[in-house]
């Protein structure tokens, strides 16, 4: 590309729909010509292609559980993580994501790093290019009844069900999923280790979190929206002024109530 021949805003124009693409050449072009605007965008671009190298070695050591059980033959390895175990109400959610072999989505990473924004860029990434995903759930009433883990578990278990395409290897975080007769491998925080639990992550977390937003308009005042469901100062606040709703578990809130009796909260 001849950019001695094109203006600072030609320049420009012409990388903001092939920066990422450009040749050596160019490449080469660009770190000689003597204009410091045209420098600072060499510059920028010498960055930009380091962050993104850094971006794939990262990404990279995230998919070595894929690749070992792709060298054993497994060709359907899908990803399970849950959300919501913490929070005062509203369901537990699981979900199940098998990704595609080399599969690039620079920034995945587990949920919890990832900002509001990008989790929802993401979550349109992933559910496009994902082989299969799905979403469980445990409701309020089966934590109550079972547990919290053992609600997490059957939200796993129906997550895996309900996906399109079955998978023959399933990563999960931390715990091992029973009734599944598939093989499986818990990885402690395994959604900062494995891309494919990184994204169920994701699936799980922005799926919920929609949930409690729209949960929010047949249960106003709780602040849904905001929290949703987890034992902020705003929510404690709603607990004091209305009491529970339906979407209360009463196996937590009863601890939240047994602390302010005895004075640590409000």
């Amino acid at each position: 590309m001849d950019f001695c021949n094109m203006t600072l805003s030609q320049i420009q124009s012409f990388l903001a729909g092939n920066g990422q693409e450009l040749d050596e050449e160019s490449i080469t072009a660009l770190s000689c010509d003597p204009r410091a605007g045209v420098r600072k965008i060499y510059q920028r671009i010498c960055r930009e292609r380091v962050l993104a190298e850094q971006e794939r070695v990262r990404l990279g050591k995230m998919t070595i559980y894929e690749r070992d059980a792709l060298d054993k033959g497994f060709r359907f390895i899908a990803g399970v993580d849950e959300v919501g175990r913490g929070p005062l109400a509203g369901p537990v959610a699981a979900a199940a994501v098998i990704l595609p072999v080399g599969i690039f989505l620079p920034g995945l990473n587990d949920s919890k790093k990832l900002s509001p924004a990008k989790r929802d860029c993401l979550f349109r990434e992933i559910t496009k290019q994902a082989v299969s995903w799905s979403v469980g759930f445990a409701s309020v009433e089966e934590i109550d009844s079972l547990n919290i883990l053992q609600a997490s578990l059957v939200a796993m278990q129906r997550a895996v069900s309900s996906l399109q395409k079955g998978p023959d290897y399933i990563l999960v975080d931390a715990v091992r999923i029973p009734g599944i007769k598939i093989p499986q491998l818990p990885i402690i925080k395994g959604d900062g280790k494995s891309v494919s639990i990184a994204a169920a992550s994701i699936v799980a977390k922005v799926t919920r979190d929609r949930m409690m937003e729209e949960l929010e308009k047949l249960y106003p005042g709780y602040g849904f929206a905001g929290h949703k469901g987890y034992g902020t100062p705003e929510h404690l606040e709603a607990l004091k002024a209305f009491g529970t709703c339906n979407l209360h578990r009463k196996t937590f809130t009863r601890n939240f109530t047994a602390a302010k009796v005895q004075g640590k909260l409000w």
